[in-house]
């Protein structure tokens, strides 16, 4: 059974999200989108983030939210070829 099924309200699913351990040392904290869309809704959890000033990034059916305001960097690998290999 999924832990979706516990909360009863979009509010206790942000209030679970946001009191994450994680969460409260600022650190990140991952969800599955289809969970999100179902208790809360994109735009409600997009509102929410802006209002913390958190960003989040989207991938593979999971978003993962930077509990904090640091710039966020995204890196790519160099290419084999440069490393020598």
């Amino acid at each position: 059974m999924s832990d979706v099924s516990l909360y009863h309200s979009p509010e206790q699913w942000f209030r679970h999200l946001f009191r994450a351990k994680s969460a409260l040392d600022g650190g990140v904290v991952r969800r599955k989108v289809r969970d999100m869309e179902r208790m809360v809704g994109r735009e409600r959890f997009y509102i929410e983030l802006h209002r913390r000033c958190f960003l989040v990034v989207e991938n593979a059916g999971q978003v993962i939210i930077f509990c904090n305001s640091d710039p966020v960097h995204m890196t790519v690998a160099p290419a084999k070829s440069s490393l020598g290999i």
